[in-house]
Protein backbone atom coordinates (compact mmCIF):
# COMPACT_ATOMS: atom_id res chain seq x y z
CA UNK A 1 0.00 0.00 0.00
CA UNK A 2 1.54 3.43 -0.56
CA UNK A 3 1.90 6.20 1.81
CA UNK A 4 1.15 9.46 1.08
CA UNK A 5 0.91 12.19 3.14
CA UNK A 6 -1.65 14.87 1.85
CA UNK A 7 -2.70 15.11 5.68
CA UNK A 8 -1.54 14.26 9.37
CA UNK A 9 -4.34 12.12 9.79
CA UNK A 10 -2.61 9.95 6.70
CA UNK A 11 -0.31 8.92 9.69
CA UNK A 12 -2.15 8.98 12.09
CA UNK A 13 -1.25 9.52 15.77
CA UNK A 14 1.33 6.80 16.05
CA UNK A 15 2.52 7.86 12.09
CA UNK A 16 3.41 11.25 13.85
CA UNK A 17 5.13 10.23 17.35
CA UNK A 18 7.27 8.29 15.08
CA UNK A 19 8.18 10.99 13.04
CA UNK A 20 9.00 13.20 15.51
CA UNK A 21 11.28 10.37 17.36
CA UNK A 22 12.80 10.02 14.32
CA UNK A 23 13.15 13.64 13.42
CA UNK A 24 14.83 14.60 16.74
CA UNK A 25 17.11 11.26 17.00
CA UNK A 26 18.43 11.86 13.07
CA UNK A 27 18.92 15.95 14.07
CA UNK A 28 20.83 14.77 17.06
CA UNK A 29 23.08 12.66 15.37
CA UNK A 30 24.09 15.09 12.66
CA UNK A 31 25.08 17.93 15.32
CA UNK A 32 28.44 19.58 14.22
CA UNK A 33 28.25 18.07 10.93
CA UNK A 34 28.59 19.74 7.68
CA UNK A 35 24.92 20.08 5.93
CA UNK A 36 25.70 18.32 2.76
CA UNK A 37 27.10 15.36 4.43
CA UNK A 38 24.98 12.56 3.92
CA UNK A 39 23.79 10.59 6.84
CA UNK A 40 25.66 7.35 7.88
CA UNK A 41 22.68 4.87 7.02
CA UNK A 42 21.68 6.76 3.87
CA UNK A 43 18.63 4.96 4.19
CA UNK A 44 17.04 6.31 1.33
CA UNK A 45 20.29 5.86 -1.16
CA UNK A 46 19.12 5.91 -4.83
CA UNK A 47 15.80 7.41 -4.34
CA UNK A 48 14.47 9.87 -6.05
CA UNK A 49 12.13 12.69 -5.06
CA UNK A 50 10.69 15.10 -7.48
CA UNK A 51 9.31 18.72 -6.03
CA UNK A 52 6.68 20.23 -8.20
CA UNK A 53 6.23 24.15 -6.96
CA UNK A 54 2.98 26.35 -8.08
CA UNK A 55 3.78 28.34 -5.79
CA UNK A 56 6.97 30.16 -4.70
CA UNK A 57 9.07 28.61 -1.75
CA UNK A 58 11.99 29.30 0.77
CA UNK A 59 11.71 26.60 3.52
CA UNK A 60 9.67 23.76 1.70
CA UNK A 61 12.16 24.11 -1.17
CA UNK A 62 15.27 23.80 0.51
CA UNK A 63 14.28 21.77 3.31
CA UNK A 64 13.00 19.15 1.42
CA UNK A 65 16.33 19.34 -1.06
CA UNK A 66 18.50 19.03 1.46
CA UNK A 67 16.17 15.99 3.34
CA UNK A 68 16.34 13.71 0.40
CA UNK A 69 20.36 14.98 0.16
CA UNK A 70 21.06 14.07 4.04
CA UNK A 71 18.75 10.57 3.32
CA UNK A 72 21.28 9.39 0.37
CA UNK A 73 18.77 10.80 -2.09
CA UNK A 74 18.54 12.94 -5.06
CA UNK A 75 15.80 15.69 -6.30
CA UNK A 76 14.68 16.84 -9.07
CA UNK A 77 12.86 20.91 -8.81
CA UNK A 78 10.16 21.43 -11.41
CA UNK A 79 8.26 24.75 -11.17
CA UNK A 80 4.95 24.23 -12.61
CA UNK A 81 5.29 27.60 -15.18
CA UNK A 82 8.12 25.23 -16.35
CA UNK A 83 6.15 22.04 -17.35
CA UNK A 84 3.44 20.64 -19.47
CA UNK A 85 1.29 20.57 -16.14
CA UNK A 86 1.49 24.28 -16.59
CA UNK A 87 0.30 24.26 -20.22
CA UNK A 88 -2.69 21.92 -19.47
CA UNK A 89 -1.66 18.64 -19.24
CA UNK A 90 -3.90 16.90 -16.65
CA UNK A 91 -2.78 16.43 -13.26
CA UNK A 92 -3.72 12.74 -13.56
CA UNK A 93 -1.76 12.24 -16.27
CA UNK A 94 0.76 14.20 -14.98
CA UNK A 95 0.89 11.52 -11.54
CA UNK A 96 1.19 8.74 -13.93
CA UNK A 97 4.39 10.22 -15.84
CA UNK A 98 6.22 11.30 -12.49
CA UNK A 99 5.44 8.02 -10.90
CA UNK A 100 7.62 6.33 -13.94
CA UNK A 101 10.35 8.25 -12.90
CA UNK A 102 10.77 9.05 -9.76
CA UNK A 103 10.00 7.31 -5.93
CA UNK A 104 8.22 10.54 -4.74
CA UNK A 105 6.37 13.59 -5.26
CA UNK A 106 6.22 16.63 -3.40
CA UNK A 107 3.60 19.26 -4.40
CA UNK A 108 3.04 22.53 -3.24
CA UNK A 109 0.07 23.95 -4.67
CA UNK A 110 -3.21 26.09 -4.25
CA UNK A 111 -6.38 24.29 -4.71
CA UNK A 112 -5.96 20.86 -2.04
CA UNK A 113 -8.05 18.95 -4.63
CA UNK A 114 -5.06 18.40 -6.78
CA UNK A 115 -2.68 16.95 -4.57
CA UNK A 116 -5.61 14.46 -3.55
CA UNK A 117 -6.19 13.78 -7.68
CA UNK A 118 -2.28 13.66 -7.80
CA UNK A 119 -2.34 10.79 -5.07
CA UNK A 120 -5.36 8.45 -6.71
CA UNK A 121 -3.39 8.34 -10.11
CA UNK A 122 0.55 8.11 -8.11
CA UNK A 123 2.05 4.99 -8.15
CA UNK A 124 4.73 6.28 -5.50
CA UNK A 125 4.21 8.37 -2.28
CA UNK A 126 2.71 12.16 -2.80
CA UNK A 127 3.65 14.47 -0.13
CA UNK A 128 1.66 18.04 0.43
CA UNK A 129 4.17 20.52 0.60
CA UNK A 130 0.90 23.50 1.15
CA UNK A 131 -2.15 23.80 0.38
CA UNK A 132 -4.69 26.14 0.79
CA UNK A 133 -6.59 23.74 2.83
CA UNK A 134 -3.68 22.39 5.00
CA UNK A 135 -0.15 22.76 5.71
CA UNK A 136 0.88 18.61 7.78
CA UNK A 137 4.76 18.93 7.26
CA UNK A 138 5.23 22.57 8.39
CA UNK A 139 3.08 20.92 11.67
CA UNK A 140 5.60 18.13 12.24
CA UNK A 141 8.09 20.77 12.32
CA UNK A 142 6.14 23.32 15.13
CA UNK A 143 5.86 19.56 17.00
CA UNK A 144 8.76 18.70 17.02
CA UNK A 145 10.36 22.34 18.03
CA UNK A 146 7.48 22.27 20.70
CA UNK A 147 9.24 19.01 22.09
CA UNK A 148 12.95 20.40 22.07
CA UNK A 149 11.75 22.93 24.14
CA UNK A 150 10.76 20.59 26.90
CA UNK A 151 6.95 20.45 26.58
CA UNK A 152 5.18 17.41 26.43
CA UNK A 153 2.34 17.27 23.46
CA UNK A 154 -0.81 15.69 25.81
CA UNK A 155 -2.22 18.30 28.10
CA UNK A 156 -0.27 21.55 26.03
CA UNK A 157 -2.39 24.45 25.33
CA UNK A 158 -2.16 26.22 21.98
CA UNK A 159 -3.45 29.45 21.29
CA UNK A 160 -3.70 30.80 17.84
CA UNK A 161 -4.34 34.00 16.88
CA UNK A 162 -5.62 35.98 13.31
CA UNK A 163 -6.74 34.22 10.19
CA UNK A 164 -8.59 30.74 10.08
CA UNK A 165 -6.31 29.30 7.38
CA UNK A 166 -4.46 25.90 6.32
CA UNK A 167 -1.85 26.26 8.88
CA UNK A 168 -4.20 26.39 11.66
CA UNK A 169 -6.30 23.58 9.94
CA UNK A 170 -2.96 20.97 10.23
CA UNK A 171 -2.81 22.35 14.10
CA UNK A 172 -6.44 21.10 15.01
CA UNK A 173 -5.56 18.00 13.08
CA UNK A 174 -3.20 17.67 15.56
CA UNK A 175 -4.21 18.51 18.50
CA UNK A 176 -6.74 15.53 17.91
CA UNK A 177 -4.22 12.66 17.18
CA UNK A 178 -1.71 13.94 19.40
CA UNK A 179 -4.13 15.29 22.36
CA UNK A 180 -3.69 18.72 23.13
CA UNK A 181 -5.81 21.97 23.09
CA UNK A 182 -6.49 24.59 20.84
CA UNK A 183 -7.81 27.61 21.38
CA UNK A 184 -8.14 30.04 18.59
CA UNK A 185 -8.96 34.14 18.22
CA UNK A 186 -9.90 34.73 14.61
CA UNK A 187 -12.23 38.17 13.57
CA UNK A 188 -15.70 37.41 11.84
CA UNK A 189 -15.40 36.25 8.05
CA UNK A 190 -11.93 34.64 8.70
CA UNK A 191 -12.69 31.71 11.25
CA UNK A 192 -12.13 28.01 10.36
CA UNK A 193 -15.19 26.29 9.40
CA UNK A 194 -17.24 23.82 11.77
CA UNK A 195 -15.69 20.79 10.00
CA UNK A 196 -12.60 22.12 10.53
CA UNK A 197 -12.43 22.38 14.32
CA UNK A 198 -14.20 19.04 14.23
CA UNK A 199 -10.99 17.87 12.99
CA UNK A 200 -8.99 18.21 16.44
CA UNK A 201 -11.92 16.00 18.53
CA UNK A 202 -13.27 18.40 20.65
CA UNK A 203 -10.59 19.74 21.53
CA UNK A 204 -10.18 23.49 19.66
CA UNK A 205 -12.74 25.99 20.15
CA UNK A 206 -12.77 29.53 18.73
CA UNK A 207 -13.32 32.53 20.94
CA UNK A 208 -13.80 35.98 19.86
CA UNK A 209 -11.15 38.03 21.63
CA UNK A 210 -6.68 37.43 21.01
CA UNK A 211 -6.98 37.69 25.09
CA UNK A 212 -9.11 35.02 25.97
CA UNK A 213 -7.58 32.87 23.50
CA UNK A 214 -3.80 33.36 25.06
CA UNK A 215 -4.99 33.16 28.69
CA UNK A 216 -2.97 30.02 30.15
CA UNK A 217 -1.28 29.24 26.90
CA UNK A 218 1.91 27.53 26.48
CA UNK A 219 2.73 28.29 22.66
CA UNK A 220 1.30 31.31 21.01
CA UNK A 221 1.04 31.25 16.90
CA UNK A 222 0.45 33.10 14.23
CA UNK A 223 0.89 33.21 10.83
CA UNK A 224 1.10 36.03 7.91
CA UNK A 225 -2.35 37.79 7.54
CA UNK A 226 -2.03 37.97 3.57
CA UNK A 227 -1.43 34.64 1.88
CA UNK A 228 0.53 34.03 -1.05
CA UNK A 229 -1.43 35.02 -3.92
CA UNK A 230 -3.79 37.11 -2.22
CA UNK A 231 -3.67 41.13 -2.75
CA UNK A 232 -2.50 42.90 0.07
CA UNK A 233 -5.91 43.30 1.26
CA UNK A 234 -6.86 46.87 4.05
CA UNK A 235 -10.40 45.22 4.79
CA UNK A 236 -8.74 42.38 5.91
CA UNK A 237 -5.80 43.89 7.38
CA UNK A 238 -8.00 46.63 9.46
CA UNK A 239 -10.29 43.03 10.68
CA UNK A 240 -6.98 41.47 11.92
CA UNK A 241 -5.56 44.15 14.00
CA UNK A 242 -6.74 43.19 17.00
CA UNK A 243 -4.91 40.09 16.74
CA UNK A 244 -1.11 40.73 16.58
CA UNK A 245 0.87 39.21 18.79
CA UNK A 246 2.05 41.83 21.03
CA UNK A 247 4.80 41.99 24.20
CA UNK A 248 1.40 42.92 26.19
CA UNK A 249 -0.54 39.97 24.45
CA UNK A 250 2.48 37.57 25.27
CA UNK A 251 2.14 38.51 29.01
CA UNK A 252 -1.13 37.44 28.70
CA UNK A 253 -0.09 33.74 28.20
CA UNK A 254 2.09 31.95 30.65
CA UNK A 255 5.17 33.24 31.86
CA UNK A 256 7.44 30.39 30.30
CA UNK A 257 5.16 30.55 26.76
CA UNK A 258 6.72 30.47 23.71
CA UNK A 259 6.03 31.92 20.10
CA UNK A 260 5.73 30.00 16.87
CA UNK A 261 5.40 31.46 13.44
CA UNK A 262 5.72 29.42 10.60
CA UNK A 263 7.25 32.19 8.38
CA UNK A 264 7.88 34.61 5.66
CA UNK A 265 6.61 37.32 8.98
CA UNK A 266 5.44 40.93 8.21
CA UNK A 267 6.64 42.47 11.41
CA UNK A 268 3.96 45.23 12.43
CA UNK A 269 1.19 43.21 10.80
CA UNK A 270 0.66 39.54 13.10
CA UNK A 271 3.28 40.32 15.09
CA UNK A 272 5.43 43.13 16.49
CA UNK A 273 9.53 42.41 16.09
CA UNK A 274 9.65 42.41 20.22
CA UNK A 275 8.15 39.63 19.62
CA UNK A 276 9.68 38.09 16.77
CA UNK A 277 13.06 38.56 17.38
CA UNK A 278 12.52 38.27 21.12
CA UNK A 279 13.30 35.71 24.02
CA UNK A 280 10.17 33.91 23.94
CA UNK A 281 10.58 33.72 20.03
CA UNK A 282 11.75 29.79 18.57
CA UNK A 283 10.99 30.53 15.04
CA UNK A 284 14.67 29.77 13.77
CA UNK A 285 15.03 26.63 15.60
CA UNK A 286 10.84 26.35 14.13
CA UNK A 287 12.42 26.84 10.59
CA UNK A 288 15.27 24.69 10.85
CA UNK A 289 13.50 21.76 11.72
CA UNK A 290 11.63 21.79 8.63
CA UNK A 291 14.12 19.81 7.08
CA UNK A 292 14.78 17.50 9.78
CA UNK A 293 10.68 16.53 9.71
CA UNK A 294 10.95 16.43 6.03
CA UNK A 295 13.86 13.79 6.27
CA UNK A 296 11.24 11.65 8.63
CA UNK A 297 8.44 12.34 6.85
CA UNK A 298 9.99 10.74 3.77
CA UNK A 299 11.42 8.07 5.32
CA UNK A 300 7.60 7.35 6.45
CA UNK A 301 5.99 7.58 3.25
CA UNK A 302 8.84 5.02 2.19
CA UNK A 303 7.67 2.48 5.29
CA UNK A 304 11.21 2.40 7.26
CA UNK A 305 9.31 4.51 10.70
CA UNK A 306 5.78 4.05 11.89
Amino acid sequence: MIRHFLNLSDAGPDGVAAMLADALDRKAARAGWPKGKVDADTPLAGHVLAMVFEKNSTRTRVSFDMAIRQLGGTSIVMDAGQMQLGRGETVADTARILSGYVDAIMIRTDDHAKVEELAAYASVPVINGLTDYSHPCQIVADLQTVIEAGYSLPGLKVAWLGDGNNVLTSIMEAAGLMQFEVVAACPQGFQPSEAEVALAGGRARVVGTAREAVEGADIVVTDTWISMGQEHADTKLAAMMPFQVTGELMAGAKPDAKFLHCLPAHRGEEVTAEVLDGPQSLIWPEAENRLHAQKSILRWCFGQIG
